[in-house]
């Protein structure tokens, strides 16, 4: 996989030069997100039943910890997207898996005639088939974030794309997912080029992030003209159930 850089990018993923999708989460909130913000000092999140995922500074000291704990709350688990630091010692690592974020470069977009507009009132088949394809974290209010796109077989919806994280200048494709009774049609790849086709329209960039070990997708996502643009991880911690003196910190392991 070759490592290439966004649009608007000033160098190369990996050569220590700050990048908008670096911390995506936090480009986010503190842009076209900010409506969904909840604050507490640095730390930043989205309400609980949009998305489960926090942001910290890139650079997080204790009082973001502090900070961040009394945001989550005592023995909350609370995702980290990319976060690649260090952890304090009495805060517990419950799940971390490798990841790759992936970018644009070539993407062959373009609109669906099949493909409808999901809103509210589709959140019980948007959940139902989440439950059955387990893509990543959908909530009752995800489908705020943007724009989802679903395909319908005799009324039942079998098959979805949609935005998630939103940072300036980009736009993340997320819950990609098909009923397994109709895979091998090409429904995913269509809803892909149909989401990314209205991102560009907007006159922003397609991006993405999918497990690393998900080789079968990576390939997918390869073959319709995304790039590799960094190995980044999935973390979760556990705040402390209650107040520690200790502030030791402990590494995160480095992805790939």
């Amino acid at each position: 996989m070759t490592v290439v850089s966004g649009p608007g990018s000033p160098g190369p993923a990996g050569t220590g030069v700050p990048h908008v999708l670096d911390n995506p989460a936090r480009a986010a909130l503190t842009g076209p997100h900010a409506h969904f913000a909840e604050r507490r000092g640095r730390v930043l999140r989205y309400p609980v039943d949009v998305s489960p995922w926090l942001a910290l500074p890139d650079e997080p000291d204790e009082q973001d910890w502090a900070d961040l704990a009394a945001l989550a709350g005592p023995g909350a688990d609370a995702p980290l997207p990319g976060f690649c630091g260090e952890v304090p010692a009495d805060w517990e690592i419950t799940f971390r898996v490798e990841g790759v974020q992936l970018v644009d470069d070539g993407l062959a977009a373009a609109p669906d005639a099949e493909a409808v507009r999901l809103g509210p009132a589709d959140v019980p088949d948007m959940l139902d088939l989440v439950a059955r394809t387990r893509p990543g974290p959908f909530l009752p209010r995800t489908v705020e974030l943007g724009t989802y796109l679903g395909i319908r077989r005799g009324g039942a919806l079998v098959a979805m794309a949609g935005e998630r994280l939103h940072p300036p200048g980009w736009t993340e494709i997320s819950a990609v997912c098909t009923d397994p009774a109709f895979r091998g049609e090409g429904l995913a790849t269509r809803l892909i080029r149909a989401v990314a086709h209205g991102i560009r329209e907007r006159g922003e960039t397609p991006f993405l992030h999918t497990g690393a070990a998900n080789t079968g997708a990576v390939r997918l996502y390869e073959s319709l003209g995304f790039r590799l643009r960094r190995r980044t991880a999935f973390l979760e911690v556990r705040t402390p159930r209650r107040p520690a003196g200790g502030r030791a910190a402990v590494p995160v392991p480095q992805p790939g």
